[in-house]
Formats: structure tokens, sequence, C-alpha cells
């Protein structure tokens, strides 16, 4: 029996396809997760401009987004409670969840997001009821105001 070798002079091309799905699948996944940060946003709440408004220095562990209307009313996710004491039920909810994980809620970030037209004496109420459930940290959104504007 004869071996007979072959030499093929083609040029061997790789296949991109699967590289090219792999970059449309990072692209989608991209596209999804700075979905999930905009969902803090709410249009209802038109926030302060403030000169001093910065970005946070690095990402919020454990973030909790209270959003306060200028009716008086808080937003905490998709539930709506007419009154700053009406989130107290929420934050034991809240607590229990960080119990869970084995945190406390002075580990959590308690974001506002304040309505400009919200007095400033609300928002310190709201503190007030965040820090009676046991949470001590804080962060106040506001847009940045350009300055010379």
């Amino acid at each position: 029996m004869k071996l007979v070798k072959s030499h093929s002079s083609g040029i061997q091309e790789g296949d991109f396809t699967p590289m090219i799905d792999m970059v449309f699948q990072l692209i989608a996944f991209f596209m999804v997760l700075l979905n999930f940060n905009e969902a803090d946003v709410n249009e209802e709440i038109s926030l302060p401009l403030s000169v001093l408004a910065r970005p946070p220095d690095g990402p919020i562990e454990k973030p909790i987004t209270l959003h306060l209307r200028n009716d008086g009313g808080v937003m905490i996710g998709a539930e709506s409670v007419p009154t700053v004491a009406g989130i107290k039920p929420y934050l034991r909810f809240e607590t229990d969840q960080l119990t869970i994980e084995n945190k406390r809620p002075r580990d959590a970030t308690v974001i506002i997001r304040a309505d400009r037209a919200v007095p400033t004496g609300k928002v310190q109420e709201l503190i007030k009821v965040c820090q009676e459930a046991g949470f001590e940290k804080f962060a106040l959104r506001a847009k940045e105001e350009i300055r010379g504007h």
C-alpha cells in the first residue's frame, strides 16, 4: 500500500464568524448594563442645580434610591407613598434584605433625589426617618450648574 501525500498550495483562512458573534454579544451586554444604571432616574423629579455637584468618587455599595417628589410624596423603586413617614415599612424591608446579606443598614448608602421645588425641611425629614431606621450614609443628587451661565 502506497501512501500519497498531497500538498495544498491554497491559503488557509480562519473563520471570523464566532469572533464577530462574540463582539455583538459584548455590545449587547454593555448596553443592558448601562440601562440598569439609568433605572435610578425618575422623570418626575427635576433635580436642583448646584455649582458644587460632582459625580461620586467611586461606585456606591448597596445603594437605596429615594425620589422625593414636589408634592411631598416619596418613591422607592416602583412604589410610591404620599408622605415621608409612609416610607418606614419600605426602609424596614430594605433593612431585612441587608440582614439576609449579612450587612447592616449603615453599610448601605441612601441616595436622595429631591425635586428642586421640595423645601429643604422635607429633605431633612426624610434623612431623619432614614436615620431612625439605622441608615447613616447619604448622597444627595443635583444637576451640575455650569459657572458663568
